[in-house]
């Protein structure tokens, strides 16, 4: 079951770094709960196809806690374009959720999150996130219910490459509910492998979002990126 939380932990987190293969695990009055940290360098932050740092390097962190019962709890942490989020330079998230498992391949998980960004809380918002995952395709929905009416429906697929690589693809579809008609779609496909102690991947994401749509200080946020990651858990 431990083992199985990475998936949904990776879900909840922005750009899904998260990996509990390098967790703790304690032994307490209220049963086994797993402790890890990730920090994370990278050549840019993607969300949902777009640039959090205007194209420039990103430095994240994660702190993770997974019950035995599949329940869990974490935080985020990224830096931003602060001319992008009204002068907030830090996202922080935090979130709660419970993963389980039907069947040895078949399973879900369920997560409320909290993003929040320090210096400009007006743009704080909050989000549910339901998942299922089989076979390696995990498709799954979040739904941004303040400060913003937005669904965002995606599926994934991972599978592992020989010499140990792993390939990850993805698909997502935004749904703005204001009836402003901002929709778009976002992909990527991310190689990725641990060695020397460490996580490496290069993703490489795009979005139809056009320029003149782009709400981002340069176009260039929206449009097609290639990203470089490196990843160390605790």
């Amino acid at each position: 079951m431990m083992k199985k939380l990475t998936a949904a932990i990776a879900t909840v987190s922005t750009l899904g770094f998260a990996n509990m293969a390098h967790a703790e695990t304690f032994d307490t009055f209220i049963g086994e709960i797993d402790a890890s940290m990730t920090a994370t360098v990278a050549t840019d932050y993607i969300w949902r196809g777009q640039s959090q740092t205007d194209g420039k390097g990103a430095f994240q962190a994660s702190l993770d806690f997974a019950h035995e019962s599949g329940v869990y709890v974490g935080t985020w942490g990224s830096n931003v374009d602060d001319e992008d989020f009204g002068g907030a330079a830090i996202e922080i998230d935090y979130y709660v959720g419970y993963g389980g498992a039907i069947t040895e391949e078949f399973t879900y998980d369920l997560a409320w999150a909290n993003y929040t960004w320090p210096g400009n809380s007006s743009i704080d918002v909050y989000e549910w996130l339901a998942s299922v995952s089989a076979y390696g395709i995990t498709v799954g929905v979040k739904d941004t219910y303040n400060n913003a009416d937005n669904q965002y429906y995606y599926i994934g697929y991972g599978v592992e490459l020989p010499y140990e690589f792993g390939l990850g693809l993805h698909y997502g579809d935004s749904n703005d509910g204001t009836g402003t008609g901002f929709d778009y779609n976002d992909w990527a496909v991310t190689v990725s492998k641990e060695a020397l102690g460490l996580g490496w991947s290069v993703m490489y994401s795009d979005t139809d979002i056009s320029d003149a749509d782009c709400g981002y200080g340069s176009t260039d946020s929206c449009g097609s990126n290639v990203t470089l990651a490196v990843s160390k858990s605790f």
